[in-house]
């Protein structure tokens, strides 16, 4: 057996479940069909304390790059404004992602690349009410010390990485955020020490299945590390249930066990999936 050389291709990592394996082998052999799906903190971005400071992985516009110009379709899919996703990864203007989508806030937002444009609905009043009641409510509920708040126009979020019991305080402000969101019309999504206040009826498998079926995709990858990417998740299996072949993958490390073990495939955190879609973007063009 001959050994490798510079021009073989890096193999791809083998997704331990038939429904994945059946999903890899439809992206391989009908990629020009594929929407790849990925969110963007945590998967395509390394997870930051300050998530202002959060920037893409730097293979992840070259990966991408080489891979969009031979599937249908890359959507990033965040809960973030698409603004600032299309800012802290760097998309805007590259060759080869110039029919990229972003979809922000859980898909109320659409930015294309090739018109640089966002496209959005008005806001929920909810939020607006919600935002400036927020401080007094952590201030009651003594929930200032090492908790913040992060304002995301059609969003906003109460962070707790930075308090002395970051687990503790998440916990215990679960139950009353989401009483609180309610009060305004609003849900909570909770992730990774983050309780997002939001719009309800959008997340990212409705964002995710209404893309596919609109772009006429016949396959489909997603991949995601959050409880937030749950959704998405179970967007690819009913796709799955009704005949589209999908991938699911989580950008893994010590907070994704919920999600990995939904996953088919676990790769090493944004640089595992940097790796994984440069190696499929190879993989696809030859």
């Amino acid at each position: 057996m001959g050994s490798p050389t510079e021009s073989s291709p890096s193999p791809l990592p083998e997704p331990v479940t038939p429904a994945g394996r059946d999903g890899l082998a439809a992206l391989l052999a009908h990629p020009g069909r594929a929407v790849v799906g990925l969110d963007f903190d945590g998967t395509l971005a390394p997870i930051v304390a300050d998530p202002e400071q959060a920037r893409a992985h730097p293979g992840a516009v070259p990966a991408l790059a080489a891979l969009a110009p031979r599937v249908r379709s890359v959507a990033v899919i965040t809960g973030r404004p698409a603004d600032v996703a299309v800012r802290n990864g760097g998309f805007a203007g590259v060759p080869g992602l110039e029919h990229l989508v972003v979809l922000g806030h859980y898909g109320a937002e659409r930015w294309d690349a090739a018109t640089d444009t966002v496209t959005a609905p008005d806001p929920h009043p909810g939020v607006a009410t919600a935002r400036a009641e927020l401080p007094g409510f952590l201030e009651t509920a003594g929930a200032w010390r090492g908790t913040w708040i992060e304002e995301k126009g059609r969003a906003v979020a109460v962070h707790t990485r930075r308090a002395d019991d970051p687990q503790a305080a998440f916990d215990a402000l679960r139950e009353p955020l989401g009483r609180f969101a309610a009060r305004h019309g609003l849900i909570v999504e909770p992730g990774r020490l983050v309780l997002e206040l939001r719009p309800p009826g959008m997340d990212k498998g409705v964002a995710l299945a209404e893309y596919v079926r609109a772009v006429d995709a016949a396959c489909v990858l997603y991949a995601g590390d959050d409880l937030g990417d749950l959704p998405a998740f179970a967007a690819v299996e009913k796709l799955r249930s009704d005949g589209l072949p999908g991938l699911l993958v989580c950008s893994g490390n010590a907070e994704t066990t919920e999600v990995a073990a939904r996953a088919d495939l676990v790769v090493e955190g944004p640089a595992g999936l940097v790796e994984f879609l440069a190696t499929l973007a190879e993989k696809i063009s030859r």
